[in-house]
C-alpha cells in the first residue's frame, strides 16, 4: 500500500486518529482505513530504474532498460499512465520484490492535440475551457483534457501528469 492522502483527527488528550486514503501497489485498487495512533506498520522499500515504453502485448505492456532487460506490467496496475504511454517514453518502472508493479511518468510531458473544437466566437468571458484530445500509442486509452479556448488541434501542450492539468503550449 502506498499512502495518498492522510488526515489527523483527535488531540493529546484523546488519542488521535488517522484517516488514510491508499493505493494497493498490486493491484492499483483504493482504499481508506481509519487507524489508532499506537498501530504499527511494516516498511515496505520499493525500488525504481529508469525504463523506455516499447510495446504493448495484450493484456501486458512492455518497458526495456538501458541493458535491454525488459519488464512486462499489466494494464490495470499502469492506472492513469496509460493515457500517456507513448512508443519511446522513458519513465520510472517501480519494483517490489524484484517485480515491476507500476510505472511513474515524468512531472510533465508534452503531448500533440489530436482533436479539439474550434473557439466559439464570442465565449470569451473568464478563464473558459475546451475538450482537447491529446495522442498517445494506445487508441483505447486516448485522453481528453481540458486546454484555453486558443489552443487548436494539432498544437503541442505540456501536460502535468499527477494532475491532468494543461500547463502550457510548446509548439503551434
Amino acid at each position: 500500500m502506498i499512502v495518498l492522502r492522510s488526515d489527523v483527527n483527535g488531540s493529546s488528550r484523546t488519542g488521535f486518529t488517522y484517516k488514510w486514503k491508499m493505493k494497493n501497489l498490486l493491484t492499483n485498487s483504493p482504499l481508506e482505513n481509519v487507524f489508532r495512533g499506537d498501530d504499527k506498520f511494516d516498511v515496505v522499500v520499493l525500488d525504481k530504474k529508469p525504463v523506455t515504453y516499447s510495446y504493448f502485448a495484450d493484456p501486458l505492456y512492455v518497458f526495456m532498460d538501458s541493458e535491454y532487460e525488459q519488464y512486462e506490467i499489466e494494464e490495470e496496475n499502469l492506472g492513469d499512465a496509460l493515457h500517456y504511454l507513448k512508443d519511446g517514453m522513458e519513465c520510472e518502472a517501480v519494483f517490489y520484490d524484484g517485480k515491476a508493479i507500476s510505472v511513474e511518468l515524468p512531472t510533465t510531458i508534452a503531448r500533440q492535440i489530436v482533436y479539439s473544437e474550434p473557439a466559439v466566437k464570442g465565449n470569451t468571458s473568464g478563464n473558459v475551457l475546451k475538450e482537447a484530445k491529446i495522442e498517445n500509442a494506445i487508441e483505447a486509452h486516448q485522453h481528453i483534457v481540458q486546454v484555453p479556448l486558443f489552443v487548436s488541434q494539432d498544437d503541442v501542450i505540456e501536460i502535468d501528469t499527477r494532475t491532468n492539468e494543461y500547463k502550457r503550449v510548446v509548439r503551434n
